[in-house]
């Protein structure tokens, strides 16, 4: 398990950059709510804890896991945003739907981070149980949605430091 040994919360603030400057989009699956409501709780934390501005932080959500990608997009159009970080939560089932879910959701992201300026962070947990979930949404493993943040917060600097001189 890759998050055994590893709080999905800790992070080193002196290694992060400052995120005052930036805008950060948040896309957020309203389907297994108990569980994206802590991801984004840890993102936001995350955010402000590094500097981000309250107002600099938009929030959108979407009915499920599978919506993620057009309102990723649709705020990469439309909000000028620096980053998105996508927070869904698919716990598997009975069906192949898990596997149809997880599989567009990861294509999609991963092709507006080809096609687009603006990279997109994939904070969608994809476990077997509901334990697992809460687990890794504030639980005994801490935090995807911090760890996202992190990542959003790394990815802007990234951005910003390879833009074209104007």
């Amino acid at each position: 398990m890759a998050t055994a040994n590893k709080n999905l919360s800790n992070y080193d603030k002196n290694t992060i950059p400052n995120a005052k400057d930036f805008r950060f989009g948040i896309v957020v699956s309203e389907w297994n709510d108990h569980i994206t409501e802590g991801l984004y709780k840890g993102a936001l934390a995350a955010l402000l804890d590094c500097g981000a501005i309250q107002e600099h932080i938009i929030r959108w959500n979407v009915p499920g896991s599978f919506e993620l990608v057009y309102g990723a997009q649709r705020m990469i159009v439309t909000q000028e945003v620096d980053v998105v970080i996508t927070i869904g939560c698919v716990i598997k089932g009975e069906t192949m739907h898990f596997e149809f879910v997880c599989e567009g959701v990861t294509q999609g992201i991963k092709d507006l981070n080809v096609q687009t300026d603006v990279p997109v962070i994939f904070c969608l947990l994809t476990d077997n149980n509901e334990q697992q979930s809460i687990d890794r949404s504030g639980g005994v493993h801490g935090n995807k949605g911090t760890e996202a943040a992190i990542a959003a917060i790394k990815m802007a600097e990234l951005r910003r430091a390879t833009a074209p001189i104007k």
